[in-house]
């Protein structure tokens, strides 16, 4: 009787053990099914050679050849296409100004998406749901519709405009659409949400009665907000810009919808390449060191904030 009670016992643990294993290695299969293999194979177009032929690139090597022509494959290994992106300034001109919208965007996000948390965050329990719905809302509709709402909005007949007009605070209607400002508001539109529920969540859970101590030790409410909440809410911060940061780095509708024939953008540059060139090897290059410039301060950022965690026990 007792060895049917430990033979139980010991399935019991094993099938928990397997389960736990298979919850772990879960997300490690998803990586590596949807980024780690397409991002192989984007690798290697990336050194191919443009062809006149569909698909439009002569591979260097093919998995299927034998061990002989893969060698020699390799020994042909060429940067060709990495170097062709070096002597021309139209991509790093481009990667340049991606950046800068991408973080010039993220900091509007944040001080915009921050007061918005916080007033969430703040509110009765009883309608903090209700205000969170109204921020993830516009979700449910369309984001290529969102984007194209935002033209009817700029444009010089638009409803901004005729807004402005009616109420006498300009003469003429104002160039908006077509520029580097209707990017910033598609952007930093678009992307809010990922902004704010991050810093909700790092808000909410934050213990009050921190803030009381503080004010029972003499601290005003600006103060012990500066030196206790905005501290708390780090997590919170870094989440959401990484969050808005990251996509918006490669954005590509919204400079293109948004933005005029001066509006240049990695991901618009990308889209050339790749549908209106039809030059599949260089678009691939173009991709990859992208994905680079933004996984590699990523990955330092987090094995700099394990030593400091590591360091802090």
């Amino acid at each position: 009787m007792s060895g049917d009670v430990a033979n139980k016992t010991n399935d019991g643990f094993l099938r928990r053990n397997l389960i736990g294993k298979a919850t772990i290695w879960l997300p490690y299969i998803w990586l590596l099914l949807f980024f780690l293999a397409p991002f192989i194979i984007v690798f290697k177009i990336s050194f191919s050679e443009i062809v006149v032929a569909m698909p439009p690139y002569r591979p260097i090597f093919d998995i299927g050849d034998g061990i002989t022509q893969l060698w020699q494959s390799f020994r042909k290994f060429s940067f060709e296409n990495y170097i062709f992106l070096t002597e021309d300034s139209l991509y790093w001109k481009a990667y340049l100004s991606s950046l800068k919208i991408a973080l010039f965007s993220t900091a509007l996000t944040l001080l915009i998406g921050y007061p918005l948390a916080y007033g969430i965050a703040k509110s009765p329990r009883n309608i903090r749901f209700i205000l969170l719905m109204l921020v993830v809302l516009p979700f449910w509709t369309s984001f290529l519709i969102r984007v194209y709402a935002w033209i009817g909005i700029l444009k010089k007949e638009g409803l901004f405009n005729q807004l402005l007009l009616s109420i006498g605070a300009i003469d003429t209607p104002l160039t908006l659409l077509n520029t580097n400002i209707a990017v910033y508001i598609g952007i930093v539109y678009s992307y809010l949400p990922f902004m704010v529920l991050p810093l909700y969540a790092a808000l909410e859970k934050q213990d009050e009665t921190l803030l009381e101590a503080a004010e029972d030790l003499g601290c005003t409410r600006l103060k012990a907000f500066w030196t206790i909440t905005f501290p708390l809410s780090y997590p919170g911060i870094i989440a959401g810009c990484f969050l808005v940061f990251i996509p918006a780095v490669g954005e590509f509708v919204i400079p293109y919808l948004l933005g005029g024939a001066d509006t240049l953008m990695i991901g618009k540059l990308l889209w050339t390449e790749f549908f209106a060139n039809r030059d599949w090897p260089v678009s691939s290059a173009v991709a990859v060191i992208l994905l680079l410039i933004l996984v590699l301060p990523i990955m330092y950022f987090q094995q700099s904030q394990a030593r400091a965690q590591e360091a802090a026990k």
